[in-house]
């Protein structure tokens, strides 16, 4: 069980980040992250989620033209933008991800709706464990859904088999770009316990 300091850093303390201070992210920083993410559970082992790294300033430059133009300073100070998105065709991976009875994607392979909606909702499942990763990490976070996403999947996944879901900037946040929190709903509007 994390102890009081640890639920504060994934939760109470971390912040959705709006400007980042000039502090590279290692390149094993991401493959721990990903490390991390990938032990989450999703239905069947399906592990849809696929992410792109953006570190380059030619990465970045592909991608500034498709946000919404109050993304586009956050993600430029950025060290790390990453595109956060689902492989459509996930149950290729049956042999692998589901050993002992890859037969149980065949499902997929013949419903492609199926397909999309397990695709969609074990990836985005995927995304919340990558947030809380990268902050039980130490990273921060700045996950956007602000972007032309026809032209984000036209730039990086042209043939159509990855789409994307959001984005998430990561990299050491810049307190003074903070914004004041947000109120969240209380248990009694937002829970029914029957």
């Amino acid at each position: 069980m994390l102890d009081k300091a640890g639920i504060e850093a994934l939760f109470h303390d971390a912040r959705s980040q709006n400007g980042f201070l000039n502090r590279p992210v290692a390149p094993e920083l991401l493959r721990q992250l990903y490390d991390l993410v990938k032990m989450g559970p999703t239905s069947a082992n399906c592990s849809p989620q696929r992410v792109v790294f953006l570190t380059t300033a030619e990465a970045k430059a592909r991608l500034l033209p498709s946000l919404s133009p109050g993304n586009v300073a956050k993600t430029s100070s950025a060290p790390v933008t990453c595109l956060l998105g689902y492989d459509t065709r996930f149950y290729e991976h049956a042999e692998h991800l589901f050993p002992h009875n890859p037969g149980l994607y065949d499902s997929f392979v013949v419903n492609a709706k199926h397909a999309q909606v397990t695709a969609f909702r074990n990836a985005t499942l995927q995304a919340g464990y990558f947030i809380l990763a990268a902050r039980a990490l130490g990273l921060d976070c700045g996950p956007m859904s602000g972007f032309d996403e026809a032209m984000v999947n036209a730039s990086f996944f042209a043939d159509g088999r990855y789409r994307v879901n959001f984005l998430c900037n990561l990299g050491y946040g810049d307190a003074t770009k903070l914004f004041g929190r947000l109120p969240r709903l209380p248990f009694d509007d937002a829970c029914t316990v029957l």
